[in-house]
């Protein structure tokens, strides 16, 4: 199974066409959104084409193949309008004998580790700056950075995870960082 993993999407009609060809492109089975769907925050400028209702229908439309946990700016009442579940703290997924944690991030985190067992993923966005760093007893925390607003520099990005191979990609689909666990 391949999965596309996305954070921080914030509201942008620009970047969730953008990631709805990525998703196509890219054909994977799943699409993991980690969080912060609609609303830009208090703490974020707008982002490009910032049009929550016409992001609704978008997502709205690949919701039969979306695994979704709540960041700190989703709330009930985007839930209202979406019609796939995004209020989850948090997923867990396997890949192989590890399994991946899946959040994003503003509580489980490095500072905040979730229930992890050696060799376990760690999997959050957030911070909006891709990340892969390993910790503990053979972990490691994986952030795919941020579809609308990437910060310190980072490109617009996302992940994909096929078997033992992780990819850290650009919007327009190149790769800039592969690990192989």
């Amino acid at each position: 199974m391949q999965w596309m993993i996305a954070s921080d999407l914030h509201g942008s009609a620009y970047y969730a066409r953008a990631l709805a060809e990525a998703f196509a492109r890219e054909g994977a089975d799943r699409l993991v959104l980690l969080g912060d769907l609609l609303y830009h925050g208090p703490r974020n400028d707008l982002p490009r084409e910032y049009a929550p209702k016409e992001v609704i229908p978008l997502l709205n439309g690949l919701g039969d193949r979306l695994l979704c946990v709540r960041g700190n700016c989703d709330s009930e009442v985007d839930q209202m309008v979406l019609t796939f579940p995004i209020l989850a703290d948090y997923a867990v997924l396997a890949l192989g004998e590890r399994l991946v944690y899946c959040t994003h991030g503003h509580v489980w985190n490095r500072e905040n580790l979730p229930p992890l067992r050696p060799g376990d993923l760690l999997l959050h966005g957030h911070t909006h700056v891709p990340a892969w760093a390993p910790f503990g007893a053979g972990n490691l925390c994986l952030n795919p950075g941020s579809l609308a607003i990437p910060k310190e520099g980072s490109p617009h990005s996302y992940m994909t995870i096929q078997d033992n191979q992780i990819l850290w990609k650009t919007l327009e689909g190149d790769t800039y960082h592969a690990l192989v666990l």
